[in-house]
């Protein structure tokens, strides 16, 4: 493990000076690529250094301890020091295993998240809309940038469903566990006998893929303009700005009009497309390796219940790791942190016990 600390700590002093060569500043390919391996590694490389000075201290401490000269007091301050660092060495071991896990090369980037109300109606699609108020809450507590590529609305205010574009600080890190089915339990608005009603909506998460990402034949596209419908005024009479665009082979479609440029809208439904084809064939190989999906938390099946949103008794049960908080209307104000922590530990927890064996 020492050895391969080191390598990467030789790394990082390399990738520093290479980001200074003025050769590579004026690569801008080049300088993002290494920019991002230099990211990588600075969290890793650092617990390094701070591992170094910390067995280094212990056997300073213990050195001195060795000397008979000391006195009470100093022989007391020593035993202190060197209680503290071996506490922190034993706390720095668990964090270096955590950092050297494999990586998720996804992990660092910007998410499509897509949101459909599923079984249940209107009720179904009111809840869709309070996950993705709870999403955008959460994003804005990020100080991530949250924005709607399409939408289709109810006409109560529900959502059929929904694509946003999340941007910022490693999104799929935080939020790629949230894939799956959400069921909600609780009294709908137009319940006129007071019953509980059990819904659910489907949640999505996919990392925006580069065009280096994938690499999609241009002919396996079809792309059709027409006239945006619904409202827009003239220009949804004038103006063909409305895009599809179906990749043949999958026969995975997106339809764009929520801009009134047609090169806008062509542009949010490439982000789309790519995303969801790159996913399409990832769950393909995913499927393939069954181990990998039983070690993981929330990239497994789409259609398995994940989490439970109790209204009458202010419970969020997620069911893939046992959690249960009395916080549902913590939770829904964006206060996600808890269960995203739990799901992250929980996935870290896996994947060293699958070290192990």
């Amino acid at each position: 493990m020492f050895d391969q600390l080191q390598i990467m700590a030789d790394r990082y002093e390399e990738l520093g000076g290479l980001l200074s060569d003025p050769e590579v500043v004026n690569d801008t390919k080049r300088f993002m690529a290494l920019s991002k391996e230099e990211a990588s590694l600075r969290e890793t490389v650092a617990a390094y250094a701070r591992y170094v000075e910390v067995t280094t201290g212990i056997s300073d401490a213990e050195e001195m301890l060795s000397d008979s000269s000391l006195d009470a007091d100093e022989a007391d301050m020593f035993k202190e020091e060197l209680k503290a660092l071996k506490a922190e060495k034993a706390t720095l071991e668990e964090d270096i295993k955590i950092l050297l896990l494999p990586k998720d090369p996804n992990d660092d980037k910007n998410i499509i998240l897509e949101i459909r109300g599923a079984a249940g109606g209107d009720e179904a699609a009111l809840f869709a809309g309070d996950l993705l108020a709870m999403y955008q809450k959460y994003s804005e507590n990020q100080g991530w940038k949250f924005e709607i590529l399409e939408s289709n609305v109810t006409e109560i205010g529900g959502i059929k469903e929904v694509s946003v574009m999340i941007s910022g600080n490693s999104v799929y890190s935080k939020l790629k566990y949230e894939s799956g089915a959400h069921r909600v339990q609780r009294v709908p608005k137009t319940e006129t006998q007071g019953r509980v009603h059990t819904s659910t909506a489907t949640v999505l998460v996919m990392p925006e893929i580069e065009d280096f990402d994938i690499d999609i034949d241009p002919k396996d596209l079809r792309i059709d303009i027409y006239h945006a419908s619904g409202a827009g005024g003239q220009n949804v009479n004038k103006v063909a700005t409305a895009v599809r665009i179906v990749h043949e082979p999958t026969g995975i479609k997106v339809e764009m009009q929520e801009e009134r440029n047609q090169q806008k809208n062509r542009d949010k439904a490439m982000k789309i497309i790519n995303a969801r084809v790159y996913d399409y064939f990832a769950q393909i190989e995913q499927d393939k390796n069954d181990e990998f999906r039983k070690s993981t938390v929330g990239t497994g099946d789409r259609s398995e219940r994940i989490r439970t949103y109790n209204f009458p008794q202010n419970r969020v049960t997620d069911h893939r790791i046992g959690l249960t908080l009395q916080k549902l209307d913590t939770i829904l104000s964006g206060k996600l942190d808890e269960v995203v922590d739990a799901l992250i530990l929980f996935d870290q927890t896996q994947k060293l016990e699958a070290l192990k064996q």
